[in-house]
């Protein structure tokens, strides 16, 4: 097996068992008296204050890199990730200290629910393509980065701006 195969192997594991924690979480049982052990409440704020954060650093990678600042965008484009997956790791906690989603009471409901559903169809695609694309970058594996990286940036970006978006129609 190539070392190609064998990281893209575990970058699909790891992308499948994340799905599945963040899938059981909200379908899941807990163990009694898990649900408000902890105040969780200020974490939603800070989850749309990460998503904005990573969208920045998003827009910057990519400014940075058709100014052909190859290494400043390298170095970003990792801070993107530090950031989603700081959002990650806070969202698990949130969710497993807090059951179930939040329901929305807004007036917009088809525009929520239409926001809701891609953000999670797509926040799921983007985890094997964003970890795919930085192995492929980090590899220099420049024409095989640039040809998912085209298709990674405006979902991971699309992602980020709406999970602000679901956290300002809810609070």
């Amino acid at each position: 097996m190539s070392k190609d195969n064998f990281w893209l192997r575990i970058i699909y594991i790891v992308s499948i068992i994340i799905s599945l924690a963040v899938a059981f979480l909200f379908l899941g049982p807990r163990p009694e008296g898990i649900e408000g052990s902890i105040d969780v409440s200020q974490l939603p704020i800070f989850h749309a204050t990460l998503n904005g954060i990573t969208a920045i650093i998003l827009i910057y990678g990519y400014i940075l890199i058709r100014q052909k600042k190859r290494k400043q965008h390298k170095n970003i484009m990792l801070t993107a990730f530090g950031t989603s997956s700081a959002f990650l790791v806070s969202y698990v906690i949130y969710h497993w200290f807090k059951a179930g989603p939040k329901q929305y009471i807004g007036e917009f409901s088809e525009i929520y629910y239409f926001i809701l559903l891609t953000h999670i169809v797509l926040a799921v695609i983007i985890i094997p393509m964003a970890l795919v694309t930085l192995y492929r970058g980090w590899t220099d594996n420049i024409g095989k980065h640039r040809k998912i990286a085209r298709f990674t940036l405006p979902i991971w970006l699309y992602v980020s701006v709406t999970g602000v978006m679901i956290y300002l129609m809810l609070y």
